[in-house]
């Protein structure tokens, strides 16, 4: 159960991470999610060339590319594993605009 915890920690914390306003655009609080999730989907490399550089993540807010189905993994996999589903309370909220640092002025 660990690794399904830590992963979706690790999410959360990924996620959040991206939650700036230099990579909101114009998107939906849910598009920007997505969005933000399909980054890291994307693997480490472009994660974290997102994080040095906001006009790597252009493209992914301009194509709408998306990866929703990656925020509900850890849920499924809990769920798998227990028969019941998960009240998750991660320490970083991955909804859209909660990284208040990252909104600032």
């Amino acid at each position: 159960m660990s690794l399904v915890t830590g992963f979706a920690e690790q999410l959360s914390w990924a996620l959040y991470q991206l939650d700036r306003k230099e990579y909101g655009y114009d998107l939906s609080d849910d598009a920007f999610l997505y969005t933000r999730a399909a980054v890291v989907a994307a693997g480490r490399v472009v994660f974290e060339s997102v994080l040095q550089d906001p006009a790597v993540f252009e493209p992914y807010a301009t194509d709408l590319i998306w990866a929703e189905s990656l925020l509900y993994t850890p849920d499924r996999a809990y769920e798998r594993i227990t028969g019941e589903a998960w009240d998750r309370d991660t320490r970083y909220s991955y909804e859209s605009c909660s990284n208040t640092e990252g909104w600032a002025d």
